[in-house]
């Protein structure tokens, strides 16, 4: 058990005990289903964890220049690189740090892959099946007129020298979410997959929450590879290797009172640093909170940025807040840190890994010089 006192307010924790957990789920269906998983960085970019992800994965996905480089430097190995738009001033280090490139459309093909092919570079083209489960339009890639990837009507013939489709219409899904994409998939571009060496079924494989259901994820993968056997498939999830690995811990500061509601005036902004909270939205949870019940007293928790709208609530505790008492929010390293800004130079949050034997160890700690280099 985590003695939450005694870690840096404010602090991202991961847990390597909770890391192993997925990593085995991660594992089994790497092995059982006969696919490819390769970490997303997108998702959690925590590179003093690479080590432990290299060897229980099949590489590594970068959306930039910058995530490619971290990949070829800190993963071990060329990445896996899709971005929605390359550019000449990104292209060369891409090139230089990947070993698979897909393309977000044809002219980006024609402009980019032949320096690609030259390189021996494994070149695929992001598709649209145009069917997501995705209810949030920020979140969901095949809205109507999305920029991300090409509907099977833009797609007449396969450009030469192609090798790989790519799709990712997936968040948090389950496996008949999976089974439906992959069913859009073969109805609108059947036909190229006797014509291609890999399909990449990008992310939002949430295989390692509690009520996701692997047999029936791997019994889906297998009766696919039965269809295409020649293809190599990649899955590239993001939260699921990380997904509640660890925690945002804060302390309250102060306590405000107005118009009879009461907030927990925290050392962390929901903006600055748990943006998807008001993103989605959704409510994380609190370790020792509870959803408030008929008129028990309630607590919203208020953010540390000047942003009017950076709090969010409600929730109950079994005692009144005090200033100094620790709340610590759960499930907070995939898409926290690779999202956090310093908006109002606010005190960005260290990262501490609790160690499996107990020990807690502080690995970045975060101060005035890193917001001056942001700036100019």
């Amino acid at each position: 058990m985590i003695d939450f006192q005694q870690i840096p307010s404010p602090s991202y924790v991961l847990d390597e005990q909770l890391l192993d957990r997925n990593l085995a789920v991660i594992d089994r269906v790497r092995r059982e289903a006969g696919v490819e998983i390769i970490v997303a960085l997108k998702a959690c970019a925590m590179w003093s964890i690479f080590p432990e992800l290299a060897r229980h994965s099949d590489g590594a996905t970068a959306s930039s220049a910058a995530e490619a480089r971290l990949v070829f430097e800190e993963f071990g190995r060329p990445a896996h690189t899709y971005a929605p738009v390359y550019t000449d001033r990104s292209i060369g280090e891409i090139l230089r740090c990947s070993d698979h490139i897909t393309f977000n459309s044809v002219a980006q093909y024609e402009r980019f892959a032949p320096m690609a092919l030259l390189r021996g570079i494994s070149c695929g083209l992001r598709i649209n099946p145009q069917y997501s489960p995705v209810e949030t339009d920020l979140y969901n890639p095949c809205v109507a007129g999305s920029r991300l990837g090409v509907t099977a009507d833009e797609l007449p013939e396969l450009p030469a020298g192609l090798e790989g489709l790519h799709f990712h219409v997936l968040c948090e899904s389950r496996p008949e979410h999976l089974k439906l994409a992959l069913e859009a998939v073969e109805r609108r571009f059947g036909h190229f997959l006797d014509r291609i060496k890999w399909l990449n079924l990008g992310g939002g494989h949430l295989m390692t929450h509690a009520d996701y259901d692997c047999d029936a994820l791997i019994a889906l993968l297998h009766a696919f590879r039965k269809r295409h056997p020649h293809l190599r498939l990649i899955l590239e999830p993001g939260s699921a290797f990380t997904w509640r690995t660890g925690y945002l811990v804060s302390t309250v500061e102060d306590i405000v009172v107005n118009g009879g509601v009461r907030t927990a005036m925290l050392d962390v902004s929901f903006a600055c640093h748990m943006p998807d909270c008001l993103e989605m939205p959704y409510k994380p949870a609190i370790v020792g909170a509870r959803e408030p019940a008929g008129d028990e007293p309630r607590w919203r928790m208020g953010g540390t940025s000047c942003l009017a709208g950076d709090y969010f609530g409600d929730w109950a505790f079994d005692r009144e807040l005090r200033v100094g008492d620790r709340i610590v929010f759960e499930d907070m390293i995939h898409y926290t840190m690779v999202k956090t800004t310093m908006f109002n130079g606010v005190e960005h949050p260290s990262i501490v890994i609790v160690r499996r034997d107990g020990r807690t160890d502080v690995i970045r700690r975060f101060g005035y010089e890193d917001y001056k280099s942001r700036m100019s």
